[in-house]
């Protein structure tokens, strides 16, 4: 079977070992009498992936804009046009003008310290897990971090930033109460032993009622560094996210070092962003640790791309009004007519990943059976929406405009084998 010549493109395409256990488990099905002799090849073909990955393409109609479990950001075209060019062999840690080792990634980091004016020096890492990390264990190892109670959260999966600090070697000296501190507080903590406050942006909560904070411009009139975890990756301010942290302001307030990670409202690849004062960035740059957590060239190339490019997808959901919404889901609604029962419903979306908690953004969808939940999820592309009032709403915020031909076309296969619906 593996020498029948219609496998011949599968088998340079996808390698030989899935083609093997599709061709094993067609002719199981042969000697079981559920396949003719003749028709094995073709049951090969229908059932090989269209990638040598077990990972599927989904359509993100949930209304979460950046939704952790399914990868965070989407990726530009721009980004996924520089990864392909990344994937062979590139001058990541080469000069090609002086045919000498160059640093690596020297372009990204360029356009990363462009995009962020403000820090003196930048550096990256493979999360921003990894970047919180990193500098706790260049700066505070064996020494005092100082950092509010109510600020000792925990990021997702059971990750809490209090026990990475610790892990990383710091020693967290609590100040305040859940829901209030004041500078004082700090004040009475900060001692010799101190190597930086820590301020870490709530990112996935907020607390109301009888509480308080230290903004980062009143803690930075301490005597000793802020390092700043913003967590979303907001590089500047957004018009639509007021209450989000962004690196710039950050910055300009007075962090010594202001964390983040890549793969959220930034919109890039999955990594850990450092930015902030050179006397910094410097030793974390250079320190064995950064070597474990450093970042590959996929990632250098779609981060650089990501900041120099065009809008991403996640900057253009931000900037799509309700309008535009309604016009794409009438538009999709129109093209089912006769064959599911479809409606146009207005809807609230989020921004997901740890950003804006309590920020609705007004949105726009199409409603459908809940029945058809199932049948999307398992169609090509799979289709991810979410059930509200015992319908299947389908938001279109963080759907890309062209992909609203196939989101009809997986209705109307989800409808033909569930009978309509």
């Amino acid at each position: 079977m593996l020498a029948d010549p219609r496998l011949e493109q599968p088998l340079a395409r996808l390698g030989r070992t899935l083609v093997k256990e599709a061709v094993a488990d067609a002719l199981d099905r042969c000697r079981r009498g559920e396949v003719a002799p003749g028709e094995v090849a073709d049951v090969v073909l229908a059932s090989l992936p269209s990638a040598a990955t077990s990972m599927r393409r989904v359509v993100n109609a949930t209304g979460v804009v950046v939704h952790t479990n399914l990868g965070r950001a989407p990726l530009s075209a721009a980004a996924v046009e520089a990864v392909t060019v990344a994937a062979g062999a590139t001058d990541v840690e080469l000069d090609l003008s002086t045919g000498r080792r160059g640093r690596r990634g020297r372009s990204a980091m360029a356009a990363l310290a462009s995009a962020v004016p403000l820090a003196e020096a930048v550096h990256v890492v493979n999360n921003g897990a990894a970047a919180l990390a990193l500098a706790t264990t260049v700066l505070a190892r064996g020494r005092t971090v100082v950092v509010a109670r109510g600020e000792m959260v925990e990021i997702g999966d059971g990750f809490r930033i209090p026990e990475l600090v610790e892990a990383a070697g710091g020693r967290l000296r609590e100040v305040g109460t859940t829901n209030r501190v004041h500078l004082s507080d700090y004040e009475r903590a900060v001692d010799d032993d101190t190597a930086f406050v820590l301020k870490v942006h709530p990112s996935n909560f907020v607390v109301r009622g009888f509480t308080s904070s230290v903004p980062v411009a009143g803690l930075a009139t301490l005597p000793v560094p802020v390092v700043a975890d913003i967590g979303s990756g907001l590089l500047r301010p957004h018009p639509r996210l007021p209450d989000e942290p962004s690196a710039a302001a950050a910055l300009r307030d007075g962090a010594s070092l202001v964390t983040a990670s890549g793969d959220k409202l930034l919109g890039g690849p999955q990594c850990g962003l450092l930015l902030g004062r050179a006397a910094l960035v410097e030793p974390l740059r250079r320190h064995p640790m950064a070597r474990a957590m450093r970042v590959d060239k996929l990632t250098l190339a779609a981060l650089e791309a990501t900041l120099t490019g065009p809008p991403t997808p996640v900057a253009q959901a931000l900037a799509t009004t309700p309008e535009m919404l309604r016009e794409r889901a009438a538009a999709v609604v129109d093209a089912l007519r006769g064959v599911l029962d479809a409606s146009v419903v207005e809807c609230e979306a989020a921004v997901g990943g740890g950003g804006a908690p309590e920020v609705a953004i007004p949105s726009a969808g199409v409603a459908v059976a809940a029945t058809l939940a199932g049948p999307l999820r398992l169609g090509t592309p799979a289709v991810m929406g979410r059930v509200e009032q015992g319908r299947l709403l389908l938001d279109l915020l963080a759907v890309a405009p062209e992909d609203d031909g196939a989101l009809v076309e997986a209705l109307r296969r989800a409808a033909a084998d569930t009978g309509r619906s």
